[in-house]
């Protein structure tokens, strides 16, 4: 994890700022992008190849559609660093872990023991996600 408590990675940081969805279309040497509420994630999926950092901002809590955008992309097959930014609530991390999401850049600061609370809360899921958790259901049937 490093020095950031709040990136669950064990790769390096990107060390680049994130530009944003269109500017990172128009350019062949940016690998960060910064996905604002709106914007089609889908049409990152051809440039995956090149992308090292998506960072996905909640402007509100009440808005979900980054959760949507994180669950895309890991069922694209991006494995790289997607990071949630903004209104990004302690009651949310566990979610956000589910849907993709392996680091956050909170507006306001997050505890790093209530975050490990929060994140260790449920042992068992039960439904598949873009974890790698296998539903109860699974483990008890087989």
């Amino acid at each position: 994890m490093g020095d950031n408590p709040l990136r669950f990675r064990d790769d390096a940081q990107a060390d680049e700022p994130a530009v944003s969805l269109e500017a990172f279309l128009q350019q062949s040497n940016a690998n960060s992008v910064r996905i604002e509420a709106g914007d089609d994630i889908r049409l990152l999926i051809p440039a995956l190849d090149r992308v090292r950092l998506v960072e996905i901002d909640f402007p509100k809590f009440r808005d979900g559609r980054g959760f949507s955008s994180a669950r895309i992309l890991r069922e694209a097959g991006y494995t790289g660093e997607i990071k949630a930014t903004g209104d990004v609530l302690l009651d949310l991390l566990w979610f956000m872990r589910r849907c993709g999401f392996d680091s956050f850049a909170p507006d306001s600061q997050i505890d790093p023991a209530e975050a490990e609370t929060a994140l260790n809360r449920y042992p068992h899921v039960y439904q598949h996600a873009a974890d790698d958790a296998v539903p109860i259901w699974k483990l008890r049937h087989g």
